[in-house]
């Protein structure tokens, strides 16, 4: 019982993973942060021509997932990609 429980639960991490990129916005918002990181949510939403809440609510989402790194500047809040989004483009690449 325990093996089952301990799949569930790592399904359920998998899970939060796909979500956190399963969006072109998303994909979008991973590609544009490998070229460029540590942008805002000002300057992810002006690049990409979204709404602000738009481009903060998909980089919410992608935090949750763990695919972004927040860091405090006086203004604002940069954005940069973790290692396991690094890993999610090259797997997306290998898709296309």
């Amino acid at each position: 019982m325990a093996d089952v429980t301990s799949n569930t639960t790592n399904y359920r991490r998998l899970e939060r993973l796909v979500k956190g990129f399963a969006n072109h916005r998303r994909l979008e918002i991973l590609n544009l942060l490998h070229r460029d990181p540590e942008l805002s949510v000002e300057d992810i939403s002006e690049r990409l021509n979204i709404g602000y809440e738009n481009a903060s609510d998909h980089l919410r989402k992608m935090a949750i997932a763990g695919l972004l790194l927040k860091r405090n500047d006086a203004k604002s809040v940069r954005h940069k990609l973790t290692a396991r989004a690094e890993h999610v483009l090259t797997f997306c690449k290998t898709l296309e």
